[in-house]
C-alpha cells in the first residue's frame, strides 16, 4: 500500500481524536503496520520508539505473547454473550483476581469499554448509593482544578479541562473544585522540605462547607495527568481519606492512568495507604491490547443495592460489551505477566534511570522543572526558555529522530512501557536531550 494514498484517504475519511484537523492533514503523520515492544513500525519500516505506551495503556509493550495467544484461543471458543442474566467464566475469573489484588476490600466490579465509561458507572453508582440509603439532596461531587475522569458529559462535568472541554461547559453540571496540590507550582511558596501539605486546606474548606449536599470526591491519585501531568504529595490522600470519611462523603480513585504499576505500586492508592470506597481502573488491565475498564466497589457501597423490603434496587447502567470474553481474557492474561513477571518489583532501576535522564533534560533546557512519579517522567518548559511552542519544536524533533511522543502546553513527558530496557529506554532520552539542543 502507497503510504502518500493512505495519509490522503485518511484525511478523506478519519476523525482523529484530540488531533487539530487542519495541521494534521498537511503533515507526513506516521501510519503504523505493526509493534513490538516499545517499538512502532511504520508501513515503510522507519522505527518509532513509543514513549507514551500508545496514550499510556501499554504498560507490558507491544505484542506480549502470552496476551495475544489468550486473545486468540478465546476467540475461537466464546465471542461475546451479555452479562446481564448470565455470565461466563473469563469475567467471573477476571473480577476475583482485580478483588484479590486491589487495596482493602473493593471487591465488585461492574465491566466497562474504556476509562470515561468506568467514572460514568463511579459517578452514577455514588448518586445511586445515596438514594439506596434514603440519602436525599446529596447529588453534587468535589473534585481539583484540571482533573480529567474522562469525555462523556459526566464525566466532563466531574472533571473539566478548560483546553478539551470549553465547548460543552454548559451542557454539563460541574463539580465544586478545589485548587489542584501541585507541587511544581506551590501556591504558598513551600519546598518539599518546609511543606505542611497547605494546599489540602481548600479542598478541607469545601468538604466542611458544601459536604452534605455532596455525594463524592473524585480524584486521580498523586498524578493529574492529562492536566499537565501535576505531581502531588501522597500526604494530601491521606488527608483527603480521613475528610472524607468526617462528612460520610465517598472518595473515587481514579486509577485509570495510574494503575497496574505506573507509580512504582500496583495502585497509586497503596503508595498513600488508603483505601477508596469507589475506583476505576482501565488502560494497562488488558496490558494495552484492546478496550477495557472497570469501576470497582467495596462491599458497604454493593450492598446497598440488594433488594430490601420487596423494593429493587436494579443498578440500570452498563454496556453492550460489558466483560466480554475476549477482553476478559486478555486482561487476565496481562495480570498473569505483571504477577508472573514481577513487573512492578522490577521497576526501580528504570524509574532511576527515567529520573536522571529527565533530570538532565530539564538542566539542558534551562528554566524548567522536573516532576517524577514511578515511571512517570514531565518536564515543564518555562517561558524564558520558550515554553509551549518550544515543547511543540522539541517534540517535532524527536519525531524525526525516532521517538514518539505528545505534548502538554509547555510539559514534555515520558511514560514509556513498563517492559522498557535500560537500552530501550536510554535511547528515548538520548533522543530527548539531543532534540533538545537541536531545538534552542
Amino acid at each position: 500500500m502507497n503510504i502518500q494514498d493512505l495519509r490522503r484517504r485518511d484525511a478523506r475519511y478519519l476523525w482523529h481524536p484530540y488531533t487539530e484537523i487542519t495541521a494534521f492533514e498537511r503533515a507526513d503523520f506516521p501510519i503504523v503496520d505493526r509493534a513490538e515492544g516499545c517499538t512502532l513500525f511504520e508501513m515503510d519500516g522507519r522505527e518509532l520508539l513509543d514513549g507514551i505506551s500508545s496514550w499510556w495503556c501499554a504498560n507490558l509493550g507491544h505484542g506480549q505473547p502470552r496476551i495475544v495467544e489468550a486473545i486468540r484461543q478465546q476467540a475461537g471458543r466464546l465471542q461475546h454473550t451479555l452479562l446481564g442474566g448470565m455470565s461466563h467464566p473469563g469475567a467471573i475469573a477476571l473480577a476475583e483476581r482485580l478483588a484479590e489484588i486491589s487495596p482493602g476490600d473493593l471487591g465488585h466490579a461492574m465491566f466497562g469499554a474504556d476509562g470515561s465509561l468506568a467514572v460514568e458507572a463511579a459517578l452514577k453508582a455514588a448518586l445511586q448509593y445515596r438514594t439506596n440509603r434514603g440519602e436525599r439532596g446529596r447529588t453534587r461531587f468535589i473534585a481539583l482544578e484540571d482533573g480529567y475522569h474522562g469525555d462523556t458529559l459526566g464525566a466532563v462535568g466531574a472533571g473539566y479541562v478548560e483546553t478539551f472541554h470549553a465547548p460543552f461547559v454548559d451542557a454539563v453540571r460541574p463539580s465544586l473544585r478545589a485548587p489542584s496540590p501541585w507541587c511544581n507550582r506551590c501556591p504558598f511558596g513551600k519546598r518539599p522540605e518546609s511543606c505542611g501539605i497547605d494546599c489540602f486546606d481548600p479542598m478541607a474548606r469545601l468538604i466542611r462547607e458544601h459536604g452534605s449536599a455532596c455525594t463524592a470526591v473524585i480524584v486521580e491519585p498523586l498524578c493529574q495527568a492529562a492536566g499537565g501531568m501535576r505531581i502531588y504529595p501522597e500526604e494530601y490522600l491521606r488527608r483527603l481519606r480521613l475528610a472524607c470519611d468526617e462528612a460520610g462523603l465517598l472518595l473515587i480513585a481514579d486509577e485509570i492512568a495510574t494503575g497496574f504499576g505506573r507509580t512504582g505500586t500496583m495502585f497509586a492508592c497503596e503508595r498513600a495507604g488508603i483505601v477508596p470506597d469507589i475506583m476505576t481502573v482501565g488502560k494497562g488491565l488488558t496490558g494495552g491490547t484492546l478496550p477495557m475498564s472497570a469501576t470497582l466497589v467495596t462491599d458497604a457501597v454493593y450492598d446497598t443495592f440488594r433488594s430490601e423490603g420487596g423494593r429493587a434496587r436494579t443498578f440500570f447502567h452498563g454496556t453492550t460489551f460489558c466483560g466480554n470474553p475476549i477482553t476478559s481474557a486478555a486482561a487476565i492474561a496481562a495480570l498473569d505477566v505483571y504477577r508472573d513477571e514481577a513487573i512492578v518489583a522490577r521497576l526501580p532501576a528504570r524509574i532511576s534511570q527515567l529520573e536522571e535522564g529527565m533530570r538532565r533534560l530539564a538542566e539542558s533546557l534551562g528554566d524548567s522543572q522536573l516532576r517524577t512519579l514511578g515511571m512517570i517522567a514531565a518536564v515543564e518548559i518555562g517561558e524564558s526558555a520558550g515554553g509551549p511552542e518550544r515543547a511543540r519544536r522539541l517534540v517535532r524533533r524527536a519525531f524525526e529522530l525516532g521517538l514518539f511522543i505528545r505534548p502538554l502546553g509547555a510539559t514534555v513527558y515520558l511514560w514509556p512501557p513498563l517492559t522498557a530496557t535500560g537500552d530501550e529506554l536510554g535511547r528515548m532520552l538520548d533522543i530527548l536531550l539531543r532534540a533538545a539542543g537541536e531545538t534552542v
